[in-house]
This record gives C-alpha cells, sequence and structure tokens, in this order.
C-alpha cells in the first residue's frame, strides 16, 4: 500500500506514515516520546491509534535543525 501525500499542515499521519518520515522503528518513536527533552510531539488517540498533526512534525523538525545549527 503506497503511503498517503500530506495535503495540508492540518492533516494528521498515522504512526505508520510518522516512523516512515523519519526512518524509524515504533520502539524508537516510543523513547522520543518518552524524552521530554527531545520533545517530540504528543500523539493524538483515534480509536486506540495513534496520529500526530503535520504542523507539529514539522515544528519539532525545525527545533531540531536549529538545534544542530547551533
Amino acid at each position: 500500500m503506497p503511503l498517503a501525500v500530506p495535503k495540508s499542515n492540518e492533516d494528521l499521519l498515522p504512526t505508520t506514515i510518522t516512523r516512515a518520515r523519519y526512518g524509524v522503528s515504533d520502539m524508537t518513536i516510543f523513547r522520543w516520546l518518552a524524552d521530554p527533552k527531545l520533545g517530540f510531539p504528543q500523539p493524538i488517540r483515534i480509536n486506540g491509534r495513534r496520529y500526530w498533526r503535520l504542523a507539529d512534525l514539522q515544528a519539532f523538525e525545525a527545533r531540531q535543525a536549529s538545534k544542530e545549527a547551533a
């Protein structure tokens, strides 16, 4: 099944697409969520499934890029 391409910043990305976006496993996402210093956005739960707002992920990426540039 091909991965869906988000259309707007308000799109919700499921765990599979979020994992594919960063090339990481579900365990890595779990660890990122457990690390408050990292600041990875918390998911929205719908029917027991996790979704992330694209805008939240983009803000996280911008923070990480600014940390690396410093």
